[in-house]
């Protein structure tokens, strides 16, 4: 931690009389993000803050860190569990934040034999993100784009997974236009899903956070924007950090089905038709985004879970059983 910010984290303990007590700094992994974290704890009171550092070199970072700003105050005011920013410097990129604990959903699900219950409860929270977030929401707000839409599904998916993955990670070819057809039917497809609902786009087990009392709360929230029911369960539900069953997803996917239809029983037939084409794009992002981590970011410990990742896929595309995906599904099979 730079003394700068250092003395930024002081001023702001001294500020709340919190200063008398003895401080330590301790620094944690941002998981694939670039920014900096540090857990402050007053060992005497007990209490815990984060420090966030994420230095605004670019226009791509000055703007994420107001999507983490301004998104975070949104939520907040709908009663969303997202933390609560305390102090923060948007011209150094300087966050302090309400720390929601140390115990992620995949250390929870790691621990227990039966998750379900606890994803359940998670359930209901991103419903309720989903619902409450999109009211009132200003895509101005948005760091990459105002909507998760065909746009990002070919750009930031399908060529990611072909970029990364294929050629990055597995060293096979660079242009891929066997491909072009799948991943077009693909991006039709998803992007025919009724999109007024507001997605989190990283709604994974590291991303949700449970307290000593089982409470939730959410983190990473600052590329959240427009965009469909089906995309933050399938994020979650197809998550290779934890390896849920078919049977436990098959579970939690009728369970939100659930929810939504006692919400509003209109959205189920496109939710429905749509999810399993929204899970197939969330899995090319997850391939194209650890084959990028691995190899381009050295962050080698992202390797571990592409094999699942496309063991995911594969069983994906075998459930969609849609003909016009089966070049996608070859390339993987090939491959295994």
């Amino acid at each position: 931690m730079s003394s700068d910010l250092k003395k930024f984290v002081l001023d702001f303990l001294k500020n709340t009389g919190l200063t008398s007590k003895p401080v330590e700094f301790k620094g944690f992994s941002g998981d694939g993000s670039d920014r900096s974290f540090w857990r402050i704890s007053l060992s005497q009171s007990g209490q815990y803050f984060i420090a966030m550092a994420n230095p605004p070199v670019n226009r791509s970072i000055r703007q994420e860190n107001l999507a983490c700003l301004m998104i975070a105050n949104h939520l907040r005011s709908k009663r969303i569990p997202v933390p609560e920013i305390y102090q923060y410097d948007l011209e150094n990129g300087w966050f302090i934040m309400e720390d929601l604990g140390q115990t992620s959903l995949q250390d929870l699900v790691s621990s227990k034999k039966n998750p379900l219950p606890d994803y359940e409860n998670v359930l209901e929270h991103l419903f309720r993100l989903q619902i409450e977030g999109a009211k009132g929401f200003d895509p101005s707000w948005c760091c990459q784009t105002a909507r998760y839409d065909r746009t990002v599904m070919r750009q930031n998916e399908s060529n990611y997974f072909r970029d990364a993955f294929l050629f990055g990670y597995l060293g096979l070819k660079k242009e891929w236009p066997e491909l072009e057809g799948p991943f077009d039917h693909l991006a039709d497809i998803s992007s025919s899903a009724d999109a007024d609902f507001f997605i989190h786009r990283d709604f994974q087990s590291r991303n949700i956070i449970i307290s000593a009392k089982g409470d939730i709360g959410i983190v990473d929230w600052q590329g959240g924007r427009f965009g469909p029911l089906g995309y933050d369960l399938a994020s979650l539900i197809n998550d290779p950090y934890t390896g849920l069953s078919h049977k436990q997803k098959n579970e939690l996917l009728q369970s939100y089905i659930r929810i939504i239809k006692q919400y509003n029983a209109g959205w189920v037939e496109s939710f429905k038709k749509t999810f399993i084409y929204l899970a197939i794009q969330r899995n090319l992002q997850i391939l194209g985004a650890f084959s990028f981590l691995t190899i381009k970011k050295k962050k080698e410990r992202f390797e571990d879970y592409i094999l699942p990742a496309q063991k995911t896929l594969q069983e994906l595309l075998e459930q969609a059983n849609d003909p016009r995906l089966s070049p996608i599904a070859d390339v993987l099979r090939a491959r295994a």
